[in-house]
C-alpha cells in the first residue's frame, strides 16, 4: 500500500487549499479513508474520515464546515478542500487508510502553514 499526500503550501488565514492523495493497492471498498494532520508539537489527529462504504464523511468539531473530505475510486485518489483556512489548521497532512477505530497507515505528508 502506497499513499502519496500532495497540494500543501503557506496561504493566509481565509485562504484556501486543495490536498491530494494519489494511492496505490488500495482497497477502496474495505477501506475507511482518513485524513490526519499534525501540529507543530502536537500529536497526530485525524480531521476527516470517509466510511468504507462510501456512506457518511465524519469531520473534526474544529474544521467542520469549512474541509470536505470526498474520494475517487476509479481515479485512486482521495481529497480535501479547505477553506476558510485558520492559523490553528497549520501542520503536516496524511492520507491514510484503516477502520472504523482509526488509521492503520499512512502515507508521506505535506505540510499546510497558514500565516499572514
Amino acid at each position: 500500500v502506497q499513499l502519496q499526500a500532495s497540494g500543501g503550501g503557506l496561504v493566509q488565514p481565509g485562504g484556501s487549499l486543495r490536498l491530494s492523495c494519489a494511492t496505490s493497492g488500495v482497497t477502496f471498498e474495505n477501506s475507511w479513508m482518513y485524513w490526519v494532520r499534525q501540529a507543530p508539537g502536537k500529536e497526530f489527529e485525524w480531521v476527516s474520515r470517509i466510511r468504507s462504504d462510501d456512506r457518511g464523511v465524519t469531520y473534526k468539531d474544529s474544521v467542520k464546515g469549512r474541509f470536505t473530505a470526498s474520494r475517487d475510486p476509479a481515479k485512486k485518489e482521495m481529497t480535501l478542500e479547505m477553506i476558510n483556512l485558520k492559523s490553528e489548521d497549520t501542520g503536516v497532512y496524511y492520507c491514510a487508510i484503516g477502520n472504523k477505530w482509526g488509521w492503520t497507515i499512512k502515507g508521506q505528508g505535506t505540510l499546510v502553514t497558514v500565516s499572514s
